[in-house]
């Protein structure tokens, strides 16, 4: 089933019906699996009939486009934050250490976190790509690839992070969950959709820093180095769609700098062991 999702995300930029076809038979898979349950049911139904009325109507009405533009983005939040209810979420790492000085961690495959990108592509049909895009220099690029890295060697005098190779043998699994189940999912609320629409309204690099603001708030819970932190992989994450114009790139940054910091840092944060 979550190779399917992910065949699913991956198509939904070309192919729109094979997409969403292919979502129809994961969901009901999902149904018969329990994954989903009635309440999640209820709440796809929802959306199908906003999403029938926003492409046959939204045209006609712009206050009608605007609110059910609205219910879409506040569906988006709340498949963000886990608080639709009825997707039971499969855990797939049960708090495991990838290395001696590596905190342990739990992580999922997420259903309704990878169901963003189908909800905002409803709203915003340039979701995936932009037509124009700013000319660019190949350095651009090069500053941005080595802030990767260099984001991540900050922590560690900071005493957040330490270097610790590591090649878990559960890494396809990180991969797979962190490109289609995290990384793409926050993407495209964060750069597809926020920082797209800020940018029409507002200057782009006011737009880049407000949204970069918001996705590190996001990461409250772990404490206010881990906001920082964020914030700047936002800043990194939204040159990247700047530039580019696409959303895969920003995500290719993002899948990178936490791949990136799983092989060759503590993953998630250093945790000091007991003598």
């Amino acid at each position: 089933m979550w190779y399917l999702m992910a065949i699913s995300l991956l198509t939904l930029q070309f192919n729109k019906k094979l997409s969403l076809i292919l979502l129809l038979v994961i969901t009901a898979v999902a149904s018969y699996t329990r994954v989903l349950d009635e309440r999640a049911l209820a709440f796809l139904v929802i959306l199908a009939i906003i999403a029938v009325i926003y492409s046959k109507f939204s045209s006609k009405s712009k206050m009608l486009s605007i609110t059910l533009e609205t219910l879409l983005l506040l569906a988006s939040v709340g498949l963000m934050l886990h608080v639709i209810p009825g997707f039971h979420n499969v855990k797939i790492l049960d708090n495991v250490r990838a290395g001696p000085e590596s905190s342990p961690f739990s992580m999922y495959y997420n259903f309704d976190k990878a169901l963003i990108p189908f909800v905002l592509l409803i709203c915003m049909e340039s979701l995936f790509i932009i037509n124009t895009r700013p000319h660019t220099k190949h350095w651009y690029w090069l500053v941005l690839v080595v802030a990767v890295p260099a984001l991540l060697m900050i922590a560690v005098p900071l005493g957040v992070l330490k270097v610790e190779i590591h090649h878990p043998d559960w890494l396809f699994q990180f991969v797979l969950a962190n490109i289609f189940f995290v990384s793409l999912a926050e993407e495209a609320f964060f750069r597809g959709y926020l920082q797209q629409r800020l940018s029409s309204v507002l200057p782009p690099k006011l737009a880049l820093i407000i949204v970069s603001l918001l996705f590190g708030a996001l990461h409250y819970a772990g404490g206010s180095l881990l906001v920082i932190f964020s914030t700047l992989a936002g800043l990194i994450y939204g040159l990247a769609w700047m530039l580019s114009g696409r959303l895969w790139v920003a995500v290719l940054f993002h899948v990178g700098l936490n791949l990136c910091h799983l092989l060759f840092f503590t993953y998630p944060v250093f945790q000091r062991l007991p003598y």
